[in-house]
This record gives C-alpha cells, structure tokens and sequence, in this order.
C-alpha cells in the first residue's frame, strides 16, 4: 500500500501529466479552467506553491488502495485525427504514471477532447 498524496504532491502529479500531455503531437492545449479565462493576459511569475492543478487534468482515488482516475480534457489540432491524438495521449499518460506510480494497481486514463483549433 502507498502513503496518500498531499496537496502539493498531487499538484506536482498533475503538473507532471499536464506537461506529458502537452509533448504529444496533436495536441493544441489543456482545456482551460474557468480562472485561466479570466486572468488577465499580463506576465505572471511562475505559479506559488500550493498553487492549484492545471484545469485539464483531473486525480482522482475513491479509495486509498484502489486505483487512480485521471480525465484528462484537450483541445487538438484541427489537421490531428481526434481518435488518433486521445489514443496517444492516453498512451503517453499510462506511460509516464507506470513510472510516478509504479505500485499496483494501474490507474485508469480517460481522455476527452473538448474542441479543436
């Protein structure tokens, strides 16, 4: 059994998936949350610890020995095939958690793209 993830390591969880994410091809963005529409379009610093998750990855772990739920919500490519960039993503996700998480059981991916530019 593993220890349960605080705040900020599943923060840093996050973080890690968002960036995988973003490296696959096809791939235009992360759904953008609510206060991401909002800020405002001046340079901002890097965020603050304790600083929440990117909006378009989304832990989960109903129970602490079951296995973890990421949704994950981009917006793709126009030129990408939509299955094709889900399928990478969800790939390239179960790649990178099988080496943050390797304790058993696997975590199950969800991917859903939202729009496409």
């Amino acid at each position: 059994m593993t220890a349960p993830l605080t705040s900020s390591a599943r923060t840093a969880l996050a973080e890690k998936v968002a960036a995988t994410v973003e490296s696959v091809p096809g791939v235009a963005f992360l759904r953008p949350g609510l206060a991401d529409r909002l800020r405002s379009t001046l340079p901002r610093s890097t965020p603050a610890a304790g600083a929440a998750p990117p909006a378009g990855v989304r832990l989960t772990r109903p129970r602490e020995d079951g296995p973890w739920h990421v949704e994950i919500h981009v917006v793709a490519l126009r030129q990408a095939r939509t299955v094709e960039v889900a399928r990478a993503v969800r790939d390239a996700v179960e790649l990178r958690l099988a080496v943050l998480l390797p304790a058993p059981p696997a975590p199950t991916v969800a991917v859903t793209v939202t729009g496409l530019v």
